[in-house]
């Protein structure tokens, strides 16, 4: 059962969050456009190899800040071997068990840490990014899947989903995630990690967004050669209707596109914001500085600068310019 005490404290007082400057290793995971995105900074001792320190900045639910501030704690004062043996399960059970729909906020951050010790190791990091995702709609590698379902033992598509966020959207992936899924838990049984009975089998689920792809032959073609068919340049010119300009979006009349683009930019973040009773506005637009304004549990909440740092990043994303985002009450 989730600790509510425990995680509110490493959600709203966690003295771990912000930028470690200079810091010897950096893992990122995750990206805005997910919803979710976690970058872990560890400075680490040369003589003994331990973690004197470790920071992170995390945007998206509360699992998420929580998960990255609870695993900070974790691996503060342990080896970089040490830290390597912490699992996504082991941050959850920290946290006092998350619930299963938000247990892939605890696989984000321990491939974050996965991420960071590779680069503390020198290691270059997984190729993934080449490799066209599982997952379109959210960007989820097939690596990362697989990994995920071997490390947890996941037997079910629903738990893919809920680690991974794969197929949680159109589920047009559905099949691919399918045969991913029946291809490792094989690999697991003939490895002893998983019984055979319990190993997913193709056709055990039922199909989502497949089920409401049309079926059947397409309709026929327009025969365009048919003999009462008049020929194009013997067909009356239709008279062009006059389009009817498109009205502005509430609140921006005769505003510039840049500060409507901006506004859209802030309407894409802000349902992940309301899934846990905050909320960003954009009020208007000075030069560079983009002005915002939090409410609900965005107001006064310790993390709010990385909410913040997230919306700037949006933002950065969208111009391919850096601009400042300043909060008004």
């Amino acid at each position: 059962m989730l600790s509510l005490g425990k995680f509110d404290h490493h959600f709203s007082t966690s003295p771990n969050a912000g930028p470690l400057p200079q810091a010897d290793a950096v893992g990122r995971f995750g990206s805005i456009g997910w919803g979710d995105a976690v970058k872990l900074m560890l400075k680490v001792e040369p003589d003994d190899g331990r973690i004197a320190q470790a920071r992170f900045q995390a945007f998206g639910c509360s699992s998420a800040i929580a998960a990255s501030a609870a695993l900070t704690d974790m691996i503060t004062g342990k080896t970089i071997d040490e830290a390597s043996g912490i699992s996504a399960a082991a941050i959850a059970d920290y946290l006092g068990d998350l619930p299963r729909e938000r247990m892939y906020c605890a696989v984000m951050t321990f491939e974050a840490l996965q991420q960071a010790i590779g680069s503390y190791r020198g290691k270059a990091a997984v190729a993934e990014a080449d490799a066209p995702p599982a997952c379109k709609c959210l960007g989820v590698g097939q690596m990362m899947i697989e990994r995920t379902i071997r490390f947890n033992r996941l037997t079910s598509l629903d738990d893919v989903t809920a680690y991974t966020k794969a197929a949680g959207s159109c589920s047009t992936c559905f099949k691919q995630i399918e045969s991913l899924l029946a291809r490792v838990n094989a690999e697991m049984v003939e490895d002893g990690l998983i019984a055979a009975e319990d190993a997913y089998r193709i056709g055990s689920a039922t199909p989502r967004a497949a089920e409401l792809k049309p079926h059947g032959a397409p309709p026929p073609a327009a025969n365009i050669f048919a003999a009462k068919a008049t020929p194009a340049h013997l067909r009356p010119i239709a008279k062009a209707t006059p389009s009817r300009p498109v009205p502005p979006p509430a609140g921006l009349v005769d505003a510039p596109p840049q500060e409507a683009l901006i506004a859209e930019a802030v309407e894409e973040l802000r349902p992940h914001l309301q899934r846990d009773g905050g909320d960003c506005e954009f009020v208007s637009l000075d030069g560079n500085i983009v002005y915002v304004r939090l409410s609900g549990n965005c107001v006064g909440c310790q993390l709010s600068s990385v909410t913040l740092s997230g919306v700037q990043a949006k933002l950065a994303e969208k111009f391919g310019r850096p601009l400042r985002v300043v909060p008004v009450s």
